[in-house]
């Protein structure tokens, strides 16, 4: 008896492959879904934020390593080298003998010159005799002569052997010290002889052997090489000409060696040289850096990649460069120094200044004065239409003359002699408040309006609900990524760097 068939049967291949489409193209649709709400809801800005923190410039240089003093101890006479007493590395003191020439040539010139001294004494004796013996000769036919007894010729020719004594005995005299001055040249000569160390140090080079012949003739022979005090060295970096006027001494100064990669060793800046030089049209300046080499790690001729300090700001509020070059479409405004916008800011951080040098009652009213009038004469001038500068009137540039940086900026000698109007202008209008301070708060006023009046403006763009808005900040330090802003911005404030493009 068949047994009948089963009413369940299996889901035929087909059937899979078109569920499983079904779910990738359902996952797909979701993922799409949800990126296009993301898009919608994307802003049209690329932004960051200000930030506060730390700003560290530097400046990048290459040098080398070696002792603050070298000494180069040379023969200043010729002969044979019949012993050397230090090699490479050896520590030497002031007197410490280096090495001895053979003295034997020396010994003979000395014998010899005590010889023709004795001679040339011995000759003295003589002709002081013979002086001695035409002396009383002369008197004798001098008296003589006075009572007529002998001729006047026979008087004038003792007179003459007179003054040939007395020659004879000058030159005699001359000879013997002709002989003792070469004597001490022969015995200076034999001293010498033996080469010592002129100061404290250690041995960097040796050229000299036993039994090798010196010839000293137009220069002396180098010998040895001394660095003195190696717990002290310098470095010579090659500074950029773009870069050494923000090179001072006294800045401090990091450095590394391929020989220690592990270690950062520091210095200071101790001397920027004058003497130029001009490699492949390229000009570099010597900074001289001192080191303290105190545990004896450095080794003189090392080449170290330094990196010069030259500002380091702390706890200033900062954003990053992209935000500085940002323009909207159309906006052709550059950097500005000076005047123009920047007036109302340079006019600020001056009464930031003026807050800091502890004023008195009369001072404070001195210069609350002067920058009411000088607030006023710029308000003046805008009303007016003119582009004045934060003076106005008599206190800044005239009408239409801008002062403008970077891109799109004047000529530099323009803008050089604008920047020295503007400080005469800004000093005859503060003059009366000048003239209240003590030296000291004077030169901190001078170096603040001077930095006012030289210091750039940019514009940057706040994102302020959803929008655009342009704000004027000073810049200042830069570390090649943020820059350090001071105006109209506070930390946490969102700047535009770009626009995203549209889909």
């Amino acid at each position: 008896m068949s047994r009948p068939p089963s009413r369940r049967r299996r889901l035929s291949p087909r059937y899979l492959v078109a569920a499983v489409v079904a779910v990738a193209l359902a996952a797909a649709a979701w993922v799409w879904w949800r990126g296009a709400a993301e898009r919608g809801d994307e802003s049209p800005w690329r932004t960051v934020q200000v930030e506060r923190g730390d700003i560290r410039v530097a400046i990048s240089a290459t040098g080398t390593l070696s002792a603050i003093s070298t000494v180069t101890v040379g023969s200043q006479i010729s002969g044979q080298v019949t012993e050397v007493l230090v090699d490479f590395n050896s520590q030497v003191r002031q007197g410490d003998v280096l090495a001895r020439i053979d003295p034997r040539t020396y010994e003979a010139q000395i014998e010899q010159g005590a010889a023709q001294i004795a001679s040339a004494r011995a000759s003295l004796a003589q002709a002081q005799a013979t002086l001695r013996n035409a002396e009383l000769d002369y008197r004798r036919k001098a008296d003589l002569g006075g009572r007529q007894l002998v001729s006047r010729a026979d008087v004038d020719l003792a007179r003459a052997a007179l003054d040939q004594a007395r020659a004879q005995v000058a030159a005699t005299q001359a000879q013997i010290r002709q002989q003792n001055a070469s004597t001490e040249t022969a015995r200076v000569n034999f001293e010498r002889t033996v080469i010592t160390s002129p100061v404290d140090g250690v041995v960097l080079t040796r050229t000299i052997e036993p039994g090798q012949t010196v010839a000293a003739s137009l220069q002396a022979p180098e010998l040895f090489t001394i660095a003195e005090d190696l717990s002290k060295m310098k470095i010579e970096l090659a500074v950029d000409e773009a870069d050494i006027g923000q090179v001072k001494p006294g800045q401090p100064v990091s450095f590394t060696a391929d020989a220690f990669p592990d270690r950062q060793f520091r210095g200071v800046v101790d001397q920027v040289r004058l003497a130029a030089t001009t490699t492949n049209n390229v000009v570099t300046y010597p900074v001289v850096v001192s080191v303290d080499n105190s545990d004896n790690t450095l080794l003189p001729g090392l080449t170290v990649n330094a990196e010069i300090e030259v500002s380091n700001r702390s706890d200033v509020l900062k954003v990053s460069n992209a935000a500085l070059r940002y323009k909207p479409v159309g906006d052709t405004a550059a950097p500005q120094a000076g005047g123009g916008r920047g007036g109302a800011a340079m006019l600020g951080e001056l009464e930031r200044v003026a807050g800091e040098l502890d004023l008195d009652q009369a001072q404070r009213a001195a210069f609350d004065a002067a920058l009411a009038a000088q607030r006023q004469r710029a308000e003046a001038a805008r009303q007016s239409g003119g582009q004045r500068g934060p003076g106005g009137g008599q206190g800044g540039p005239p009408p239409g003359m801008m002062i403008r940086m970077g891109q799109g900026g004047g000529d530099a000698g323009m803008q050089a002699q604008m920047r020295q109007r503007m400080l005469e202008r800004m000093q005859e209008s503060f003059a009366g408040f000048t003239r209240t301070l003590n030296p000291e708060q004077r030169a901190r006023w001078d170096a603040a309006l001077v930095s006012a009046l030289g210091a750039t403006r940019v514009t940057l763009y706040k994102l302020v609900d959803g929008a655009p808005q342009p704000v004027q900040v000073r810049v200042g330090a830069s570390d090649g990524t943020s820059t350090e802003v001071r105006g109209g911005v506070e930390a946490g404030d969102v700047i535009i760097t770009g626009e995203r493009a549209r889909r």
